[in-house]
């Protein structure tokens, strides 16, 4: 089975040493123009990772991604009004 996944946005001063979180977890993006990393992480070591991270000197702030609680299943409750407005 696999491990649950915690999503964090690291907000760094210095990208070059932004490559150090890769120790934390999976790097998913670096920004380069607004200087931030999305990193992925095991969520039962992420509070104590979050911790140690806030701790860099190049670390501005760590904030959760709530991208796992986003509904990303749709439905259809109103009517199709496509069909009226063709020709």
């Amino acid at each position: 089975m696999l491990p649950d996944r915690t999503g964090f946005i690291v907000w760094v001063s210095d990208l070059k040493a932004a490559r150090s979180l890769e120790r934390f977890g999976n790097v998913h993006y670096m920004s380069r123009k607004l200087h931030y990393v999305v990193l992925y992480m095991n969520a039962d070591r992420a509070e104590e990772a979050v911790k140690q991270m806030s701790r860099l000197s190049f670390v501005r702030k760590v904030e959760r991604s709530y991208r796992s609680e986003l509904k990303t299943e749709y439905t259809k409750d109103s009517e199709d009004k496509t069909r009226f407005y063709s020709l």
